[in-house]
């Protein structure tokens, strides 16, 4: 029997939220890319937040094993421009 209930590869959203500025948006990328690969444009959604200071950006990427998908989250919250990564 499987650890995950995800069956890899598989698209999954991965949502970050940090201050409204390029350098957080520069760096969950970074994170994203130096794991999952290149990311097209069409698979980055953002969000501002009500009063406008916070951003959110969520990824879909083609997530290959559980492997991966922790090693993203351990940069991400790793990352001091990352607020939040779910």
């Amino acid at each position: 029997m499987s650890d995950t209930l995800l069956e890899f590869p598989c698209e999954f959203p991965i949502k970050m939220m940090g201050r409204d500025e390029q350098a957080f948006r520069a760096a969950a990328l970074a994170v994203i890319r130096r794991h999952a690969g290149p990311v097209p444009d069409e698979a980055v959604r953002e969000a501002a937040s009500r009063g406008g200071r916070f951003v959110s950006l969520t990824v879909t990427i083609t997530a290959t094993s559980r492997q991966q998908l922790d090693a993203i989250y351990r940069d991400l919250t790793a990352n001091e421009q990352v607020l939040v990564a779910l």
